[in-house]
């Protein structure tokens, strides 16, 4: 299964399980419904702000999207590196690959992998549900705004934000940034 089938199942399955119609869920999201069912069938991969605005109306996070359902009733607290999700956002370029294990803790790791000049802008500000996030440089520099607040980020700088405002991600340098997400208070 692709990384954009993945994506279209795990979508589907958090949209059925609140009980909401695609357009019910376009309408929450901003989203138009044909994008949505395009997404949820695999015939599209959406962009990582298209994400936030799912993630946003369905009330998780963005890392959500991209867990497997457990199969079982105890999933596995080890997931090996090959089987860990990796996702480029086709209109950055940006690369996400989640670290954690699904459905095992409530908290959720992100490595990110920011390329040189880019810029992302998550416009999303309220969620229905309190989420908490951490972000460890690692290499490379970041500059981050969320909301009326700018940082820039070098490598072991490590910054708290509650997902409750607009986020700007920008890599001025002229390396890859990669750094760690570490997220909490999202249910799935």
């Amino acid at each position: 299964m692709t990384i954009t089938q993945r994506i279209g199942r795990r979508l589907n399955e958090l949209r059925s399980s609140r009980g909401l119609s695609l357009e019910a869920l376009a309408h929450r999201s901003g989203v138009s419904r044909s994008n949505i069912s395009l997404i949820e069938r695999g015939q599209s991969s959406p962009t990582a702000v298209v994400l936030d605005k799912l993630s946003s109306a369905l009330g998780v996070s963005v890392a959500s999207i991209f867990e497997e359902t457990p199969v079982t009733d105890a999933p596995s607290p080890l997931i090996r590196v090959a089987e860990q999700p990796v996702w480029d956002d086709p209109a950055s370029g940006y690369r996400r690959r989640n670290v954690s294990p699904a459905g095992v803790s409530p908290l959720q790791l992100v490595e990110v992998l920011f390329p040189p000049g880019q810029r992302l802008m998550f416009e999303t500000s309220e969620r229905d549900v309190d989420i908490h996030q951490l972000v460890w440089m690692i290499d490379g520099v970041m500059e981050i705004v969320h909301g009326s607040e700018q940082w820039k980020l070098n490598p072991g700088d490590c910054l708290a934000m509650r997902l409750n405002a607009p986020i700007q991600f920008h890599n001025p340098g002229a390396e890859s940034a990669r750094y760690l997400v570490a997220l909490t208070g999202a249910k799935t």
